[in-house]
């Protein structure tokens, strides 16, 4: 299974995520807050020393003493974390500071320490009372400095001092700027988010680890059993269990899993059960129908028997009826010495009606024989249209004598079929037969030949005679079933037909409307099904 599906690395990706956003937006608070307090912290340790700069030298100030002056401002400005420290005039002039070759320098107006205050503005106009300016910037070193700028203010002990006494209209008379570089601070600063960062990374691969281990335990190992178990179920192993070991909702659905193995164990056992009983049911009521069905099929051949001997006796008493009684007659007259012409020609008629009746019986036997037999004659490839022009040929003096037009659609070049000619001629004979004797008034017989679907061949006979009427085509393939009048049809053509066909795995269909014809469609296989094995 891919890791991504797995529902423990889900859900640790997930809790480490939050983790990580929590932890990150943490830290990152805390180290702005403490380096704003730090930043404060600088600021704060400027102003104090702005404000001990601007005591120390408020006395010297006011007995202009500028030894003392100098001398203060090198001695603070020689302290660690002090940059440097000037005194400017109203005029820009720096007056005092501790880089020796600024002493006496007009600054620039435009440059970063002037520009906070003013842009070329008087300078008493631009500095608020009680206010002192900050600002940070990089020294031409490229050193980061943060910078305090501190008004000095005219006061009363000042414009009243007899030594140099300022106009009481002046409010300012000069800036004090202090600068103190923020290395030191910044390396606070790093070192304070190099410890942050460290603890925050540590913190969180406690915590992951944690997480990790506790999801592992406590949702991976239980999942992962619970699937082994529904694979075991799955291939059919109903007597797997999965082992308990906590009480929260995955061990619930761990003994709800074992359970349901339990009960689809039972339910198999059962279907098992009922289905050994429904088997030895089904076997039972399966040798019940066998015995019936051998019962009735024994009934059905001796009611066979018994219709097929009435129809014998029946077709078979008519004609020899008739031959005994023209046989008496011709024994009486034949008592007789002297016999006209006219008794001699009635008795040569009644021989002739013996002689035909006796015809009738030798044909009803024939076509008995023929319906009964089974086996197949000589089976080789024979010519299809050959069999059909030769069967044609013997009926074509019965085609004139009943004025019938003959069609012929024969599709050329076919392949041979492996048949019994002589069956397939008597078939077919007895096809055309049925359908001149269905036309006596005359008519179109229209036989077609043609390649089927799956390796058949089709062979069509259809008249314009007289038709079948609906109710008898159900029957007419049937022994001894026949529409002609008594003394006309035995009966077993259609079934001696059907039979041919039959053996040769073909199938035989009829189509008939009463007064527009009817047309027998046989199909036959090309190769049988032994010949196709060898």
């Amino acid at each position: 299974m891919k890791l991504t599906r797995v529902l423990a690395f889900r859900l640790l990706v997930g809790i480490i995520v939050v983790m990580i956003a929590s932890v990150a937006g943490l830290t990152f608070l805390m180290i702005r807050v403490q380096t704003e307090r730090l930043e404060q912290m600088s600021i704060s340790t400027a102003l104090r020393i702005s404000d001990v700069i601007k005591r120390s030298t408020h006395y010297s100030m006011l007995l202009n003493r500028r030894e003392d002056i100098y001398h203060i401002i090198n001695t603070l400005g020689s302290e660690p974390g002090i940059g440097s420290i000037r005194i400017y005039n109203k005029k820009g002039e720096i007056s005092f500071s501790t880089v020796e070759h600024e002493r006496g320098k007009v600054v620039d107006m435009n440059a970063e320490a002037c520009y906070v205050c003013h842009s070329r503005e008087p300078l008493k106009m631009v500095v608020p009372k009680n206010i002192e300016l900050f600002r940070r910037f990089t020294s031409p070193s490229g050193e980061r400095m943060i910078g305090v700028i501190t008004p000095i203010r005219n006061q009363s002990s000042c414009y009243e001092a007899t030594c140099h006494a300022h106009p009481a209209s002046q409010t300012v008379l000069g800036v004090l700027d202090v600068m103190m570089p923020l290395s030191e601070m910044e390396q606070n600063i790093a070192e304070l988010q190099f410890i942050q960062y460290t603890g925050a990374g540590v913190m969180l691969l406690l915590l992951i680890s944690f997480c990790g281990v506790f999801i592992w335990r406590t949702v991976n190992i239980p999942v992962h059993r619970l699937r082994v178990g529904t694979e075991e179920v799955m291939k059919g192993n109903l007597d797997y269990t999965i082992d308990v070991h906590t009480n929260d909702e995955i061990g619930a659905l761990t003994n709800s899993f074992n359970h349901m193995t339990q009960t689809l164990k039972q339910t198999q056992e059962e279907l098992r059960q009922l289905n050994q009983t429904l088997e030895d049911r089904v076997r039972q009521k399966t040798e019940e129908l066998r015995r019936a069905q051998a019962n009735l099929i024994q009934v059905e051949k001796m009611v066979s028997l018994g219709t097929l001997a009435a129809t014998v006796a029946h077709e078979l008493n008519n004609p020899l009826e008739g031959i005994l009684t023209y046989a008496k007659l011709i024994r009486k007259r034949l008592q007789h010495p002297d016999l006209t012409e006219q008794e001699r020609e009635e008795i040569l008629s009644e021989l002739k009606m013996i002689s035909d009746e006796t015809s009738r019986c030798g044909t009803i036997v024939k076509n008995l024989l023929l319906f009964s037999r089974r086996k197949v004659g000589e089976m080789k490839e024979n010519d299809l249209l050959a069999i059909v022009e030769q069967s044609l040929k013997l009926i074509s003096h019965h085609l004139n004598m009943n004025n019938i037009t003959l069609v012929k659609e024969f599709e050329q070049n076919l392949p041979h079929v492996y048949c019994d000619a002589e069956q397939i001629e008597q078939a077919l004979l007895a096809l055309e037969i049925n359908a001149v004797e269905a036309m006596p008034q005359g008519g179109e017989l229209r036989v077609m030949v043609k390649r089927g679907p799956s390796q058949t061949m089709i062979i069509t006979v259809a008249d314009t005679g007289i038709g079948i009427c609906k109710e008898d085509l159900e029957h007419i393939f049937e022994p001894f079933f026949t529409t002609k009048h008594e003394g006309k049809g035995t009966g077993l053509g259609l079934a001696v037909v059907y039979g041919i066909v039959e053996r040769h795995g073909g199938s035989i269909a009829v189509q008939s409307e009463p007064n527009k014809g009817t047309t027998f469609t046989i199909t036959l296989p090309m190769k049988q099904e032994n010949e196709r094995g060898q």
